[in-house]
Parts: structure tokens; sequence; C-alpha cells
């Protein structure tokens, strides 16, 4: 029988391809993922499926795209109905585990944005046929990350999640981390918690940016030591549990998501005075961008929730870059060390080690912050690097049009597992599937950002050359020369010297969106 590979596969929240050595940043030095980049391939051109933490870790779990799993922006659960590559990977006798961020459930406890509107004088259906699906998405199988239920301590998330045999869960970001990381941090020190939080913070005006605070929780305590941790007691009670499985464990990083909460040395690792600007800094002129801009000059933007971007000044940008490089340097840090456990278990020959994030942020590009709604590249273009110690080729840079739907048929190919019916995503390391010569990008907002009448709902077309994106809030559009406008700054689609492609561009992005229509279910019978 062939020995099948065990698989790591990390995961970090909020980064964006440019901020890795391995994907040429000047400043940020992240030697253990360059390492993975050596050994391996990284993908120059992966995007995500959706820009928002949920809807896109949902895909990543099953290899769909949003409007075809359902999650299609913060606040859906992905329905327990949908099939996930792990739960293959488990009915084919590998051990599956989960350390870190999941959210692929809610997890803050707080009620939704919107819900069901009763039009006067009108009949309302009953609660439960106010959705199309009668079957919903709320209740005990819905409910176990939400921050609440973990005061209790006998409340953790019922085994198998979502395929994962073993999970110990972090919800929230930076060092307000919940669930199991805060029950971890008690058990280390107790009254840790006290550390946690803006208002706990040690003094430092050096680093004043919205979201940012100095954290008092220590590096040994930090939530990325906490996923480090749990992810080298994982594989080594693989390597000692006497059996020949292989095993798949999913290591997902809280960081770097906002807030910007570098615990220690990795505070002030990075002097924001040494950074520079993104080139694209203050530039553009699509109304967001104005309004944002707006919103700062008069003093009035709201920069405190996690759910909108904003504007920042340029010492604010560099503060929140060298922030987020301290973050990232924590994390290539603690992915030296899960290496480090594989190497000193005689692991590396037989494990890929495959490296992605949730999406990206725009961290300084135009001058803001965050995420949302604007499909620039920094938000939709994130790392990806397969390091494969069965591949003939190291250190190879691809340049073909991959993405989040890919991961799952990916790693299922190198199984040996068969997908289900109604994956869309393609076997990066299979030669014979073609690239495609267009990405789609969907995003469903529920928010009224940017003073809109109504959320909007944006798709995007992102090919070799082109970023074409349909705002339906509005009815406008987005069209980019990455060739010769790589800043995204000069918006072709109203310019009097529009693109003679533009024609076929919205063809091309009709017909993807057609092509990524559902194959499943299967029918039952001819008719």
């Amino acid at each position: 029988m062939i020995r099948r590979p065990n698989f790591v596969f990390i995961i970090t929240d909020q980064h964006r391809a440019d901020h890795l050595g391995c994907y040429g940043n000047p400043v940020l030095r992240t030697p253990h993922i360059d390492s993975l980049a050596a050994r391996g391939t990284r993908f120059d051109r992966f995007y995500v499926a959706n820009p928002v933490c949920m809807p896109n870790r949902a895909s990543l779990m099953t290899g769909r795209m949003p409007s075809l799993h359902g999650v299609r922006h913060n606040g859906i659960p992905l329905s327990c109905d949908h099939v996930t590559f792990v739960e293959l990977l488990a009915a084919a006798g590998y051990r599956t585990g989960l350390v870190g961020k999941s959210h692929l459930q809610n997890f803050t406890g707080h009620g939704p944005v919107v819900g069901f509107e009763t039009a006067p004088g009108k009949i309302a259906p009953p609660e439960a046929l106010r959705e199309a699906n009668r079957r919903p998405l709320k209740g005990p199988d819905y409910d176990m990350e939400k921050e609440p239920l973990w005061s209790d301590p006998s409340h953790n998330v019922r085994l198998p999640f979502y395929g994962f045999q073993e999970a110990r869960i972090c919800t929230n970001h930076g060092d307000m981390a919940g669930a199991d990381y805060r029950r971890w941090l008690e058990q280390k020190q107790p009254g840790a918690s006290s550390l946690i939080g803006k208002e706990n913070a040690i003094p430092d005006q050096r680093r004043s940016a919205p979201q940012a605070w100095r954290t008092a929780v220590p590096e040994d305590l930090y939530p990325t030591t906490y996923v480090k941790e749990l992810s080298c007691d994982f594989i080594e009670d693989h390597a000692s549990d006497g059996t020949d499985s292989p095993f798949f464990l999913q290591v997902s990083f809280p960081d770097p998501h906002h807030p910007f909460t570098p615990p220690g040395k990795y505070w002030d690792m990075y002097d924001p005075d040494r950074i520079d600007l993104p080139s694209s800094f203050d530039k553009g002129d699509i109304a967001p961008l104005l309004w944002m801009r707006d919103q700062l000059a008069r003093g009035v933007a709201d920069r405190a929730g996690p759910t909108a971007p904003f504007a920042v000044t340029a010492e604010e940008a560099r503060n929140i870059i060298a922030l987020t490089y301290g973050m990232i340097a924590m994390v290539d840090d603690a992915v030296g060390e899960i290496l480090a456990t594989l190497e000193r278990l005689a692991l590396t020959d037989n494990t890929i080690v495959i490296f992605t994030a949730d999406h990206g942020d725009f961290m300084g590009d135009h001058g803001i912050m965050l995420k949302y709604l604007l499909h620039y590249q920094g938000l939709i273009r994130v790392p990806c690097i397969v390091a494969d110690p069965a591949a003939r080729d190291a250190s190879t840079v691809r340049t073909d049009l991959a993405g989040t739907i890919d991961i799952a048929p990916t790693i299922l190919g190198r199984a040996g597992i068969q997908p289900f019916n109604g994956v869309q995503g393609r076997d990066l390391l299979d030669p014979n599937a073609a690239a495609p010569d267009g990405l789609i990008i969907e995003e469903d907002s529920v928010f009224r950002l940017f003073e809109t009448d109504v959320p909007d709902r944006v798709r995007t077309l992102v090919t070799d050359r082109w970023r074409l994106s349909f705002h339906q809030a509005g009815g406008w559009w987005e069209l980019y020369d990455l060739e010769s406008d790589p800043d995204e700054v000069e918006n072709l689609w109203d310019t009097p010297n529009r693109p003679a492609v533009t024609d076929e561009l919205v063809r091309h992005m009709l017909s993807r969106l057609v092509a990524l229509n559902d194959t499943s279910p299967l029918p039952t019978g001819r008719a």
C-alpha cells in the first residue's frame, strides 16, 4: 500500500501576499515561511473566493464559492449539510485536528445586523417559514463557537466538528482571543485574563494608531504561542500513538488580524520610521476613497469598530504596518518551531506543509485600512505556498491564476481521495488540470458602508492583466490595467479612453459566473 502523506495546513488571518519575505517584502523578515517557498512551490497569483473571514473559510473547507455554500458574509454559519474536504480525509482514515481560529460559525455572541422585516398590512410568515430553506442555521449545532458559552467550563465544540476529530478553538483576534485559548491562558497563569485588552495595556504613545495597543500579555501566553504549542503537541502525540494512520492538522493563527497587539519584543521589532508608505497612499479618486478621506479630515471617522475600513494618516499607516510586521514575525517564529518538531520526529519527508491566509488587508493602500468591498490586490491576493517533499522541483514560482477553492481538491488529490460532486476548484498539483483564464471573487455585505442606501454586492473578475469589479449598490464599475497600473489608481471604466477590451471582459465575467453555477445535487432519476 502506498504510504499516504501527512498534512500541516497553516493559515493566517488577514495577511496579504506581499507581507512575506518570499513575496518580495524588503523589510519584513520571515525566514521560516520563506524556507517553505525555498523547498516548495509559491503561487504568485493566488486569490480569495471572498475577502471576508467566514465566507472564505467556508470556501476553503468546501472547495465551493460562497454563492453555493451560502456563507455570503460574516454572520452566516456554514451549514452542517455541506460536506467538507476534512470529512473526506477522516473517512479515508486520516486523523484530523484543528488548532486555532475556525470561524465557521459566529463567535461574538452579538445579534445579527439585519433580520426579517414584516411588511405593513401583510400577514407575516410564521417564524419557521421565513427563510427559503426551512432548516435554520441556529441552535445548538451552530452556537458552538459563541464566546458567551465558553464561560461554562463544560462547553466545547462537539466532535467531529466539520470533519475535525480534534479541535482546540480560538475566537476573536489579537490579545482578545477567547474560547479554548482563554482556558489555556488561565491554566498557564491563573488570573492572566486580567492582562488582556486595551484597558489593561502598557502605555506607549510611540505606536499610536487606531485599534493598536501594547498588550500586557507576555509572549509565552499570547494566542500565537497557544496555537504553536498545541500544534506541536498534536504532532508529538501522533508520532507516539503507535499507528500508521496519516494526519491532517490545520494550524490557524488569529494574527495578524486587527487589533494590532504584538507582545513583548515583537511590539517594537520594526521601526515605523524605516517603513515606506505604499506607493498608492492617498491616491485614487473613486467615491468610497474620497468619502473615507473626508471623514478623516473632518474628524468624524469611526475607526474603533472592526467592521468598516477607514482612512489613516501617514504616521498611523507606518505604525500599523510596523505592528503588523511584528505580529507576522511572531507567527513566523511559531512556524519555525512547528517545522522543527516535524524534523525532530522524522516526519518532514512525508509531510506536506501548506501556507495561506483567509484574506488580505488594505494596510495603507490608497490611505485606508482593514477590508470590505474594494477589491484591491492587497485585499484579494494572499500567499499560498505548497512544500511537498515528493515534488521534483524546489523553489518553484507559479504565475497561473489560482485561489482558495483550489485548496480542497489539491489536498484531496495528493491524499489520493476523489472529491465529492460539486467541488469547484482544481488540483493545483495535477499537471493535467488546466488553469483558468479568469477568477471570480464574490462579496455580499450586510453593512451600508460609504453612505450607500443599501448594502453593496460586489463581483470581481481577475485575469492575467485586468481587474473588473461591479458594485450593485449604485450600479458602478471599476476597471484597472494591472500591467500598466499595478497600484490600481486609475479607474478606466468612466474615462474617455476606456479600453476596447472592456466589453470582452464583461462577457468573460458573465461566462465565469455561469460556469460557477452548481453541479450538485446529481439527478435521482430521468424525470
